[in-house]
């Protein structure tokens, strides 16, 4: 044997190298921030953009802590010590929708937006260049600016910023969007009612930007206040910073987007168990991926909507074994967190991952993945060896998207149903840096 390996070729070494290289095991680590709130999932929300992000060779994250203050950390990427900012400014925890929304844009000044549930808006920069210190509050355009939820940024390639929101309550808002322009240094009004509900219903959005700049949307709309009324799964996509829309057919769209106007990727009905707000990516052709959830045949699983060849397409996960139901309103206590998505592509088909956490796998984080169009199953792995209670997962875009480097901001958090509070000790905020990821 000995004589055997010692005449090997060289080429065939460097072949044994790397077959050996490409089946080593995940790695994970875990570097700690600080200590926030945990009485609720305030902390963790997948529909926070963002909870981590990065510029240059700096990232920043955001958290409350124990006493409801917002804290801003920051770090270079190579080190594991963070800089935390304390800001004077507070949120109401309490309630599980008022999450912390951070991007850094094209010229690298911090914007934060934060505490939001129909109030109106809270909006500050940094105070100078990469600065996790913030300045005084400030409005954007002061227009539709009295009932915020759900504020995102989403970083363009230009170095603009597009901002998000719901304005109005649950079941009869409407979407705003907003555009920062890095040269004037000012944001604009680009529509006061993108997706409008008519007064009956209410989108509930994702978005992504992929690496042409074009834009992303998909929603789900929402019926009443009672999350059973979630149904179908719309679409639309915008090719110039988010001034007009289209349909994935190049359609243009007639504004506002209305329940009878929308391009429907999917069509699912109510009382499905459908979830809303979850996550979208594209893949290097710009076709959109959308992760969800929903009940088929008595079960609840990870559901994959994507478009191929000009064609809408669906994929059940199928790896999960129980159902439940959805209903009511309120922060839900639900036995699976939202999926957010990655995509890793190679000359075959690309591997689709999904971060979750699951009452199965004893609420660990972990990653579902998949080879497309291939037969095998969907295989899921641990990435943490304890619970995160009721936590969802958000990780650094503009990393994974700039060097695919997976950083997942993570927290063990309790979520009582229907907005209830917990009464639990601080725990500690993390960054959980993933590497070598299956295939």
């Amino acid at each position: 044997m000995n004589n055997i390996m010692l005449k090997t070729s060289p080429t065939i070494c460097l072949s044994l190298l790397f077959f050996i290289a490409s089946c080593s095991p995940i790695r994970t680590k875990d570097i700690k921030v600080g200590e926030g709130w945990a009485n609720n999932s305030v902390n963790t929300t997948i529909f926070r953009k963002n909870a981590i992000t990065s510029a240059g060779e700096y990232q920043f994250l955001g958290y409350y802590d124990k006493n409801e203050h917002m804290i801003i950390a920051k770090r270079k990427l190579n080190s594991s010590n963070f800089d935390l900012s304390s800001s004077d400014f507070t949120g109401n925890a309490k309630d599980a929708h008022n999450s912390i929304s951070l991007a850094v844009d094209g010229n690298k000044q911090l914007h934060v937006s934060w505490d939001h549930h129909d109030n109106p808006l809270n909006y500050a920069v940094g105070d100078s260049i990469l600065s996790p210190q913030l300045g005084g509050k400030t409005r954007m355009t002061g227009k539709d600016e009295n009932k915020v939820s759900y504020p995102q940024f989403y970083n363009l390639k230009n170095g603009n910023l597009l901002f998000l929101f719901r304005s109005g309550q649950s079941g009869e808002g409407k979407l705003v969007s907003k555009l920062y322009n890095i040269e004037t240094q000012n944001w604009t009004d680009l529509h006061e009612n993108l997706i409008d509900g008519e007064g009956e219903r209410n989108a509930y959005w994702q978005a992504s930007v992929d690496t042409k700049g074009t834009i992303h949307l998909s929603w789900v709309w929402r019926e009443s206040w009672d999350v059973s009324t979630n149904h179908d799964m719309a679409y639309a996509r915008s090719k110039d910073g988010g001034k007009t829309w289209e349909k994935s057919t190049g359609e243009k769209y007639s504004l506002p987007v209305t329940a009878e106007t929308a391009e429907y990727s999917w069509r699912i009905p109510q009382k499905s168990g459908l979830i809303n707000q979850t996550a979208m990516t594209t893949d290097k052709n710009g076709n959109p991926f959308i992760a969800t959830y929903w009940t088929e045949n008595n079960k609840t699983d990870y559901q994959i909507i994507y478009l191929e060849d000009g064609k809408w397409k669906h994929e059940n996960t199928n790896f999960r074994n129980t159902s439940f139901q959805l209903g009511g309103g309120g922060t839900k206590k639900i036995p699976i967190s939202r999926p957010t998505i990655l995509l890793k592509e190679t000359k075959n088909d690309p591997t689709i991952y999904l971060l979750f956490r699951d009452q199965e796998r004893e609420n660990k984080v972990s990653l579902a993945y998949h080879q497309l169009h291939t037969n095998k199953p969907w295989k899921v792995i641990d990435l943490t060896k304890e619970s995160v209670g009721e936590w969802e997962p958000n990780y650094d875009l503009e990393l994974w998207g700039k060097e695919r480097k997976l950083h997942v901001f993570v927290q063990k958090v309790t979520q009582l149903d229907g907005e209830g509070l917990a009464t639990a000790p601080p725990t500690e905020v993390r960054i959980l840096e993933v590497s070598n990821l299956p295939k």
